[in-house]
């Protein structure tokens, strides 16, 4: 496989406590990649660790063959491993227009930003409406659109999702998982999506790997992990 991002033997935690261990995985090039399980497995410190938020104990996390694994979160992003962290974290009290903008924050990004507004706006009708209004006042749904917006500011290779269905209503989920497949269409992104969703995740996912206690349990195509028995049981109550 042609691999964008190669997790090889990654184990991490905090402090004393152990949260993943020997965890390997890999994503390829257009490929949208779901990571399922229980909350508490670990899949949101799989996310940070593998962005650069925390630091891997063992092991390796290499984008585009070159090893990133103790790069800080900042310059792991300015290569491309961008992060929208669960809930999306806007700054409620800025417009839309500014937490955009302040999505292109490293060099690159900045001398495109222009460029890429345009096309983020057009990706996001609605937020091109919504530009001078408080982030805080948007919906749910349209909060997970402008996060997404903000991680494309940044020219992401590889975008990674934590938990973006959340709190939404079922039919703005289903709006939030439609928009990532046309977002792999339209612009070539990778995707590394985390959820407890298990069931839309691995219906849009290419590939998916079920975490659990930390370890990584099954991995397979999305449809197989679907069919397969102790995923239906264990997650989708069948």
């Amino acid at each position: 496989m042609n691999s964008i991002l190669e997790v090889e033997g990654v184990a991490a935690g905090y402090g004393e406590l152990p949260v993943l261990e020997g965890i390997t995985l890999e994503v390829g090039r257009k490929e949208i990649i779901s990571v399922v399980g229980a909350n508490g497995a670990g899949k949101t410190t799989l996310l940070l660790t593998i962005s650069g938020h925390l630091r891997a104990r063992h092991g390796k996390v290499r984008l585009n063959g070159n090893d990133v694994t103790a790069l800080p979160a900042h310059e792991a992003a300015a290569m491309g491993l961008v992060m929208v962290p669960e809930g999306g974290r806007l700054f409620p009290f800025m417009t839309v227009m500014e937490n955009l903008q302040l999505g292109a924050y490293h060099s690159a990004a900045r001398t495109r930003m222009d460029q890429t507004m345009e096309e983020v706006l057009t990706l996001f009708p609605i937020l091109a409406d919504r530009r001078e209004q408080l982030a805080g006042r948007l919906s749910g749904g349209e909060r997970q659109m402008c996060a997404v917006a903000r991680a494309l500011m940044a020219l992401p290779k590889l975008l990674m999702l934590d938990e973006p269905s959340l709190g939404l209503a079922p039919i703005i989920v289903d709006k939030v998982f439609e928009m990532l497949g046309k977002l792999v269409e339209s612009k070539g992104l990778s995707v590394l999506l985390v959820e407890q969703n298990v069931g839309n995740a691995l219906r849009l996912a290419k590939r998916g790997y079920v975490i659990e206690q930390g370890h990584i349990l099954k991995s397979g195509r999305g449809q197989d992990l679907l069919n397969d028995p102790d995923v239906q049981r264990s997650y989708l109550g069948l």
